[in-house]
């Protein structure tokens, strides 16, 4: 397949819309991460940068550099979940970087941050895998036409990824189903 042919059309709105979905999924789990780690405001800075490039600020380093050191919290968490959500914290920041390429691995870059804010709060719930419809339905109602659009761009979510990898594959499937309205 040629380069040309793999490429999707992307506008900065496009990437806009997605990194405030990812964001949205993120920040209400940014309380998990913080009462495992008080001190530790590495995932809050990344969510507040992907915040900042959805309302019309750049798209520049201090998204890399948040991304990146919400993904190093993630390792300094005490509980499997906070680690979850610094990941979801750090996937919101990475949205911003969603590439022009139709390739499945790219849906992380749209759905990451759900996926992540799922897994999450299952484990802050307890209650197991069961409850994952219910986490999914969450994730799905930030989803706008907007996101939805782009999604549908790209290629269903790639197999593999654990438990995140499983969610996003079920939001993927769920937002791309004709009965889902945005």
């Amino acid at each position: 397949m040629a380069d040309d042919e793999r490429a999707i059309e992307l506008s900065k709105q496009d990437l806009r819309a997605v990194t405030a979905f990812a964001a949205a999924c993120a920040e209400p789990l940014l309380d998990v991460f913080e009462a495992d780690q008080p001190g530790d405001s590495r995932p809050r800075e990344a969510v507040d940068a992907a915040w900042e490039f959805a309302r019309g600020g750049e798209r520049g380093k201090v998204l890399r550099d948040t991304a990146w050191a919400a993904l190093k919290a993630a390792g300094c968490a005490d509980t499997p979940a906070a680690a979850e959500a610094a990941r979801a914290a750090m996937s919101a920041a990475a949205a911003a970087y969603l590439h022009p390429l139709a390739e499945a691995t790219q849906v992380k870059h749209i759905l990451g941050a759900a996926a992540h804010a799922a897994v999450a709060a299952e484990l802050v719930d307890g209650r197991g895998p069961d409850t994952c419809a219910g986490h999914v339905e969450r994730a799905a109602r930030h989803a706008t036409a907007a996101v939805v659009h782009v999604l549908k761009r790209y290629p269903a979510a790639p197999g593999g990824g654990g438990r995140a990898g499983e969610l996003m594959r079920t939001l993927d499937d769920h937002l791309r189903s004709p009965a889902f309205t945005a």
